[in-house]
């Protein structure tokens, strides 16, 4: 957002308008950066062919994903139903990555009819592809690198302990698979989790990556997945993307000047290209004063933007009503039946019942984590894009929420 001649703004058009259009809470998202976060990566790493997969999981309404595919992005999807969502969107088969974990295998051979690219991370439904498809359908394979990262426990997929991936040390058993089934293998993935600052930990994934690369020959790309960090809090510092992609570009040109033909770099950002991309407004109801603390209670919670709660993430939080009022300490909670706080003893201009406020950061796994706890309806989503509001989808309604439900026979 951006504060001009007091008055704050997305993408050129005043919040508070915005926040008119289709009430709140609502969920606003500005297409301009997102362009922004693309272009950055697509520089950072002009040197190397590149590939850049959306990770849908982060935020998957059908408008952004048209946007980001104008944009140059292909999708990873980690579902049967994100590939769905994807193909309806615009994206071709071609240009979707299947990335799917602890599924029934009926997912894959749904997959195969769609003529996705099929990434694998699990011996027994290698072994059962191989069986079923031999040479017919190439596969990536997703190993699991064995190494501890990411901002929190919950995202950490690369550990020795997590349930993501092959592990590097069952290079053998693959390769047996690969011996008995004539699979084809096209791509090697390797993913180690979310919010990682340090460049050092993607190079050392790109260095087990490609020493195990010269076991496959029919390589057509490397995918390292993503998990760069975007700054949350006022002094946070995200991922050095420009620092990364000259040391991995200078790996990577090496490793293909010594093949016939080059293999492409993928990544799959999800946050990195949305979070930034979206706030969450939300009404303040009431404020309350306990003895201890001052509630700003608003008219969201935990079944709209759930992160502070299950991660204890940080969201920065603006009083749009009051740019310029004085700072007090409050606890903004929401109106969910239970401990449901998004920010604990948070300093913000005084706040008013009826205030607008604007949750920071909430492009990424906020609405695709939604839900209707409380039987508390999902907020609508706006899109702003080249300066105009768009409403792509409405808010929910009771008929909503009853539609699948079925009256039993008394």
């Amino acid at each position: 957002m951006e504060l001009k001649d007091g008055t704050y703004h997305i993408g050129g058009l005043p919040v508070e308008a915005l926040a008119a259009l289709a009430g709140t809470p609502a969920y606003v998202y500005d297409t301009a950066v997102m362009a922004r976060q693309v272009a950055r990566l697509k520089s950072a790493f002009n040197k190397v062919p590149l590939r850049i997969l959306y990770a849908c999981k982060a935020l998957t309404n059908v408008n952004v994903l048209r946007r980001l595919r104008a944009l140059g992005c292909g999708l990873d999807a980690v579902s049967i139903e994100e590939v769905e969502i994807g193909l309806r969107a615009g994206f071709l088969p071609k240009e979707i990555l299947f990335t799917p974990n602890m599924v029934a295998y009926s997912e894959y051979q749904r997959a195969v009819q769609l003529g996705v690219v099929i990434n694998i991370d699990s011996l027994s439904v290698l072994e059962h592809f191989g069986h079923d498809f031999g040479d017919r359908v190439p596969v990536c394979i997703r190993f699991n690198p064995h190494i501890m990262a990411g901002g929190n426990e919950r995202i950490s997929t690369g550990h020795i302990d997590s349930k993501f991936g092959i592990s590097i040390h069952q290079l053998r058993h693959v390769e047996r698979v690969l011996a008995t089934t004539a699979l084809r293998v096209n791509g090697l993935h390797m993913h180690t989790g979310s919010d990682i600052l340090d460049a050092e930990v993607f190079l050392q994934g790109a260095e087990l990556i490609l020493d195990i690369a010269e076991h496959f020959p029919n390589l057509t790309f490397l995918d390292l997945g993503s998990g760069f960090k975007v700054p949350y809090k006022p002094d946070d510092i995200g991922t050095d993307i420009e620092d990364l992609g000259m040391q991995l570009s200078e790996r990577l040109i090496r490793f293909n000047a010594q093949r016939a033909a080059p293999v492409e770099l993928w990544f799959e950002p999800g946050k990195f290209l949305v979070s930034e991309a979206g706030v969450l407004l939300v009404r303040v109801d009431q404020v309350k004063q306990t003895t201890a603390t001052v509630f700003a209670g608003v008219n969201s919670g935990l079944n709209h933007l759930i992160r502070p709660m299950l991660y204890g993430s940080y969201h920065g939080i603006v009083n749009v009503s009051a740019p310029e009022g004085k700072p007090r300490i409050y606890t903004v909670a929401g109106y969910i039946c239970e401990t449901d706080t998004f920010a604990w003893d948070r300093k913000l201009p005084e706040v008013h019942e009826g205030d607008l406020l604007a949750f920071l950061n909430a492009g990424a796994y906020g609405y695709s984590m939604a839900s209707n706890y409380n039987s508390r309806l999902r907020p609508p989503e706006i899109m702003v894009h080249e300066g105009k509001a768009h409403v792509i989808r409405r808010r929910e309604t009771l008929e909503d929420l009853l539609a699948t439900q079925i009256d039993a026979a008394e």
